[in-house]
């Protein structure tokens, strides 16, 4: 994805945040890395996989999800028929309902590709606001909101205005 500045505030990043929390780091972590690096004896050992605790991550996931996007709307005071794409994080289809109902929303308000690719980590949103673009699902004018969470424990947000 390519941004350029633009003296028009009337589009393109309105807001955005991003949060981390370091207590989370044994809810989700992957070991290889500078400390630990690659080996085979890692591989073999099952190692060099993510270790995730899925009831914790998943709970996490769905209130940061609906706080991320409450949070958004209520600083860029958007109401639901404001915003007009939601493009999550593909992290879990369970996870983006979820919120989803939580917050009010309609399912098809979220362009979701997880099915066709899975879980693509950071390159998530990017893929899907890609797609959505190809696919005549944005237009002059949207507001978009972008929510995502990972490792370590970290979870952002972004209003883009098209």
């Amino acid at each position: 994805m390519v941004l350029q500045r633009s003296n028009d505030t009337n589009k393109g990043v309105v807001y955005s945040t991003l949060h981390a929390d370091g207590n989370g780091g044994e809810v989700m972590k992957c070991i290889p890395g500078s400390r630990f690096p690659m080996s085979e004896s890692m591989i073999a050992e099952g190692k060099h996989l993510m270790e995730i605790r899925g009831r914790e991550v998943y709970k996490f996931a769905v209130t940061k999800f609906e706080e991320l996007i409450r949070e958004a709307m209520r600083a860029c005071e958007l109401s639901v028929d404001d915003v007009s794409l939601i493009v999550p994080h593909q992290v879990n289809q369970r996870i983006i309902d979820s919120a989803m109902e939580k917050l009010g929303f309609a399912a098809e308000k979220a362009y979701v590709n997880i099915d066709r690719y899975g879980n693509t980590s950071a390159a998530s949103i990017p893929l899907a606001l890609d797609e959505a673009w190809r696919a005549g699902k944005i237009k002059k004018g949207d507001n978009l909101v972008f929510v995502a969470f990972g490792a370590g424990l970290t979870w952002a947000n972004a209003v883009v205005r098209v």
